[in-house]
């Protein structure tokens, strides 16, 4: 059959309309076998798994555009054929009567914005040099545009209210009201997309996907990440937006840290031609998570993805073309693989870097080093194959600082949260750590929790000016004698934990004595034994009901086994912050002496230590409270305190035993 030249006259027995469209980006033109229909039509597989979805999409544009339209076609339907070549060469013909409408000419009228933009343009280009942004990251933004936020506030609250009352294109139209600039809405699609349509878990672990219809999305609110890209670059075309569909592989559910990819690609997302330049969304990420235990969705905003420099974006999303990459240079699968990946929160919550900067660490003499380094003050943690344990986590003013000690040979996973603005705290990096040597000698209290050493936030807490700013004490008599300012109103609490030492609340707190001189407090720590301990600092503000805040912890060493020391006395409520004890610290007395006391309280009127007798301590010019007392003939020895000359009540504030004989 042949082709006559005009075809305007719309005169021959039967006409073929040819519309092809590059979905992927191929160097020089096609071949007569590309060319070929037949021929096309048996080399369809060129996408495999995602790529098979976001080709029965593009099927789907084709076809189901303006659905009530087709539906009142004449009965003597055309003939459509769709196909596509290996390079994603998208070849669609339609065969016709005489005399009959093309369909296809009918949706290029009907349709203009989905095949084009406002300016005309038929066809999305391919990215070029322009639009390449240089590799590695420069720190300078995590968006590939200026974008100022703030600027979207009112449509980001009228977009994600906005409701699918019919189709498509009415939903597109609202959602336009607000938005002015491409930019704009490009914006509102995105929010709405991304606070309405839910990941559809079930459908995304089919083994063959099916495409979703725009209707079928609208009327369920679920998709698969297929799904989202085909909806999200159909509402952009309609809303006269140049936007293209990108599959590719992805480090996102599932993924495991150092896996390799190959085969089927596993996601797809989009690219958006906004101010002269090509830009990337990835509107299923920023919708919400999926939960790794239970594998439930949940609703989770997540800006990150919107408008992603590229050279962040290439951390966990591979194209099948290097060139929607938008880097120079170009990243290789191997690269892709093999670079440390960073979290989206991982920028969200403000870091700019972490060295090592591969995801797999070996061990060097049994220990690992991870440092962060982020914009502003923030809060981190850490867990050991998911325990909080085998770490010194320090804070620095602007990142911090890891030390792990995996306790077994092999294969260990490590994973980095931070806190940021929220009150949550999110993952930011994974490692794999691989031990071939296990420090014997490095045996960290179970009760060392994180962070270790004063930092900036014991500061924002009200605790100031350490005599210790490291984090490890290291003690060779099994004393040291720690303090630092307190801000007016903050009280401090104190907890000895080791191992094999004190167990019970009580005893935790026996082996430390607090002194108050003003504004200054002092920590006199006695250790039971030799070995490693937890000094636990808590703090509460004094007029606020509550418990006391955990802040941090020093770690407390001591080699020398000769150490035993005793607790120190027990302390009742009575016991002022102000009050200062220098004998006899010990809470053990020995049997049968006589035992100097020395104290210094205030507002005391009276002051009597009582054991088998009953002894007053005399006030001298210093402002001590001075005296003895002996020991015989009694396993207990209290100070008690009179505060008013007026009345007769005692009131006990320190409690000391006596050795048996």
């Amino acid at each position: 059959m042949e082709l006559k030249k005009d075809i305007s006259a719309v005169s021959i027995d039967m006409l073929l309309i040819v519309h092809s469209e590059k979905r992927r980006a191929a160097q020089g033109t096609l071949s007569d076998q590309q060319a070929n229909p037949s021929s096309l039509l048996q080399r369809r597989g060129g996408f495999q798994g995602v790529g098979n979805g976001v080709r029965r999409w593009q099927k789907l544009e084709g076809n189901d555009f303006h659905e009530n339209l087709v539906e009142k076609q004449h009965p003597q339907q055309p003939q459509v054929i769709t196909s596509y070549n290996s390079q994603g060469t998208q070849l669609t013909v339609e065969v016709h009567p005489r005399d009959a409408m093309p369909q296809l000419l009918k949706k290029f009228s009907l349709a203009k914005r989905l095949q084009g933009d406002k300016n005309g343009n038929t066809r999305p280009r391919q990215p070029g040099g322009k639009d390449a942004h240089a590799y590695p990251w420069d720190r300078s933004s995590l968006k590939s545009m200026s974008l100022d936020l703030q600027q979207f506030e009112k449509l980001d609250i009228y977009a994600s209210q906005v409701t699918a009352k019919s189709g498509l294109d009415e939903l597109v139209s609202d959602l336009l009201q607000e938005a002015h600039t491409d930019l704009e809405r490009v914006r509102a699609i995105w929010i709405w997309i991304c606070h309405h349509i839910e990941y559809d878990i079930a459908a995304a672990q089919e083994k063959d996907r099916q495409a979703f219809k725009p209707t079928d999305i609208l009327r369920t609110q679920k998709t698969n990440c297929d799904g989202y890209a085909g909806l999200f670059e159909r509402m952009c075309r309609l809303a006269g937006v140049q936007c293209m569909t990108v599959p590719g592989y992805s480090k996102g559910f599932g993924y495991q840290t150092g896996q390799s990819f190959s085969g089927e690609f596993d996601h797809a997302w989009n690219a958006v031609y906004l101010e002269g330049r090509w830009h990337l969304v990835d509107s299923t990420w920023g919708s919400g998570l999926v939960d790794t235990i239970t594998s439930k969705f949940t609703f989770l905003y997540n800006e990150f993805y919107f408008l992603t420099h590229p050279a962040l974006f290439i951390e966990d999303h591979f194209p099948d073309n290097k060139n929607w990459q938008l880097l120079k240079p170009p990243q290789s699968l191997k690269q892709f693989e093999n670079n440390m990946y960073h979290k989206s929160e991982f920028y969200n919550k403000g870091m700019l870097s972490a060295h090592p900067e591969t995801s797999m660490i070996r061990t060097v003499n049994g220990k690992a080093t991870v440092t962060i380094e982020s914009c502003a003050p923030t809060l981190f943690m850490f867990m050991l194959n998911g325990k909080q344990k085998h770490g010194l986590l320090s804070l620095r003013k602007n990142g911090m600082k890891l030390e792990v000690y995996p306790p077994t040979m092999g294969t260990h996973k490590l994973q980095i949260f931070a806190k940021g603005n929220s009150d949550i705290y999110s993952s930011v990096l994974e490692y794999t750590l691989k031990c071939n040597y296990v420090d014997m000698g490095v045996q960290l209290p179970a009760e060392l929790h994180q962070p270790v050493g004063p930092s900036w936030f014991s500061e924002q807490m009200g605790i100031m000016k350490p005599s210790h700013p490291d984090p490890i004490i290291h003690t060779s008599d099994g004393r040291c004698s720690i303090s630092f300012s307190v801000e007016e109103g903050i009280n401090v609490l104190a907890s000895l934990h080791g191992d094999d030492g004190p167990i019970t609340e009580e005893t935790q707190r026996r082996y430390i004595f607090q002194l108050h001189r003003e504004k200054q407090t002092e920590l006199k720590v006695q250790l039971p034994h030799a070995g490693k301990f937890a000094l636990k600092i808590f703090v509460k503000k004094r007029q606020e009901p509550g418990n006391y805040i955990f802040v941090f912890n020093y770690l407390l060493c001591c080699a020398n086994t000769k150490v035993n020391w005793p607790m120190f006395p027990e302390s009742f409520g009575n016991w002022g912050q102000d009050n200062e004890l220098l004998e006899p610290l010990s809470g053990v007395l020995p049997a049968n002496r006589n035992v100097p006391f020395k104290l210094k309280l205030h507002g005391i009127a009276k002051v009597l230590v009582k054991g088998q007798d009953t002894w007053p301590l005399t006030l001298n010019h210093e402002g001590y409270w001075e005296g003895s007392c002996s020991t015989a003939g009694c396993q207990e020895v209290y100070v008690m305190v009179l505060e008013n000359a007026n009345h007769n009540f005692y009131s006990y504030i320190l409690k000391y035993k006596v050795n048996a004989q």
